[in-house]
């Protein structure tokens, strides 16, 4: 009942799936703390654990995209500055044995890009570094994940200047997932280099 008052009291957005799961909310930063922040909106103060709390600024507004982790014993709320963090956040929780505890320092001392790349490669040096990441883990993140990630809605956007050889694809009918996981193994710098390595690539 609890949770029911709020959603209908306050500008708090819920997903449309019925899951009674939040989708987003939008007010004002009064507390940060090493690991949450406080989130006023219409009076109520909502503690929100996040991966970088202090990328946020006292007494600014955000609009903070949220999951509502619900317990026999806990109710919590974690929230991300954008959508394609939280998608990712949400697909890291479902990896067996990571839990959203763990799955947060991921994304405090990560990149979505490298995360991504690193569960597409294999790479798993770079997810044990980690807090509480070990082997077995990593490996199950890969097992469970590899594939899953590069998609319409967890863009990679990669170090070089891929946008024009993104529009080339584009125009020639090649999917944002599919363009997204061959550009980490983009080597060529020059437009016309990359979209021939491109192609060779999307056509094995």
């Amino acid at each position: 009942m609890f949770v029911f008052f709020l959603a209908h009291k306050t500008n708090v957005c819920y997903n449309s799936n019925g899951d009674n799961m939040y989708s987003y909310i939008v007010g004002l930063v009064t507390e940060i703390g090493s690991n949450n922040i406080i989130l006023e909106n219409n009076g109520i103060g909502y503690q929100i654990y996040t991966p970088n709390p202090y990328s946020f600024l006292i007494n600014e507004d955000y609009k903070v995209f949220l999951y509502q982790l619900v317990r026999e014993d806990e109710i919590s709320l974690y929230g991300f500055k954008t959508k394609e963090e939280k998608d990712l956040f949400l697909k890291l929780i479902e990896v067996k044995g990571l839990g959203c505890k763990m799955a947060l320092p991921i994304l405090a001392t990560g990149s979505i890009e490298g995360i991504v790349d690193a569960i597409e490669r294999e790479n798993v040096l770079y997810l044990k570094k980690f807090p509480k990441i070990g082997d077995k883990v990593a490996r199950q993140i890969i097992l469970d994940l590899k594939g899953k990630l590069v998609s319409s809605t967890i863009e990679i956007t990669p170090n070089k200047d891929y946008s024009e050889l993104i529009e080339a694809l584009k125009s020639l009918g090649y999917k944002s997932g599919d363009i997204n996981k061959i550009l980490p193994n983009i080597k060529e710098d020059k437009v016309e280099g990359q979209i021939k390595e491109a192609l060779r690539l999307l056509l094995k």
